[in-house]
């Protein structure tokens, strides 16, 4: 289990996020949703340890301050939202640096364990045929798809992931939300990722946060949470009846 208690943080001495606390048990998958600038990615670094925070993050129980850099890549990966590519290197490559957390050095060649479970994630995220290609000649989907598999490819037992699917055509969003649900499922893994899209939020969570102006106002199941009254809330517009109106479109 991931548990966050009374988490504050934020960024030049105020904080964007305050008293946040929750749960997440191995093989869910957590959204977070709410309006932009409520402290969703902040709240996803702090898990992280990309930026300092007060109040406390324990996996299983440990307080994952006290876990060494290397040992905690090798339990919590994050993958933000991606701007720009600072180095040329390969697909492969890429993906590969996900298993220097196990390596001696970052100069070691990778065993041939490494090497199996990139290419099984490379194939599974379906650039096998790009995987000599370097990233700076890939279009926005196709980068996206590379960093999430270098996240992968860490093999952690909790993936932070901040819109997943932006940048990813329809086809990639359903195929890409499918795979890291069976990948949770199947490994007793845990995932929480932030979501604007709230269909895809409800067809892909199993537990739901809703966050505004940096405090939780919603959390639970997906049912529980993601409901019109709090949507509407937190949104300021009747989500719920724009969804079933937009629905009569389809015939």
């Amino acid at each position: 289990m991931l548990e966050v208690k009374g988490l504050y943080t934020g960024y030049g001495g105020k904080d964007v996020i305050r008293d946040i606390s929750f749960s997440v048990n191995k093989g869910e998958c957590l959204c977070v949703l709410g309006p932009n600038g409520c402290g969703k990615s902040t709240l996803l670094k702090a898990i992280g340890r990309i930026i300092d925070y007060r109040g406390i993050v324990t996996l299983d129980g440990i307080d994952t301050t006290g876990i060494p850099r290397k040992e905690f890549a090798q339990k919590i990966a994050a993958l933000g939202q991606i701007f720009q590519v600072l180095f040329p290197y390969t697909v492969y490559e890429t993906v590969s640096m996900g298993r220097y957390a196990y390596s001696e050095g970052i100069l070691k060649n990778l065993s041939s364990s490494d090497n199996d479970i990139v290419e099984d994630i490379i194939k599974k995220l379906d650039i096998n045929d790009i995987k000599e290609r370097m990233i700076d000649e890939l279009s926005g989907g196709q980068l996206q798809r590379v960093f999430l598999a270098r996240t992968l490819a860490q093999t952690p037992d909790v993936i932070l992931l901040d819109e997943p699917t932006n940048h990813l055509d329809l086809k990639y969003q359903i195929e890409l939300l499918h795979y890291l649900k069976k990948w949770v499922r199947g490994n007793n893994k845990i995932l929480i990722s932030v979501f604007h899209d709230i269909n895809l939020a409800r067809h892909f969570g199993d537990t739901a946060v809703v966050m505004d102006n940096g405090i939780i106002t919603a959390c639970g199941t997906v049912a529980e949470t993601l409901t019109g009254e709090t949507l509407q809330q937190v949104y300021g517009i009747d989500i719920r009846s724009f969804m079933l109106e937009s629905l009569k479109n389809w015939k």
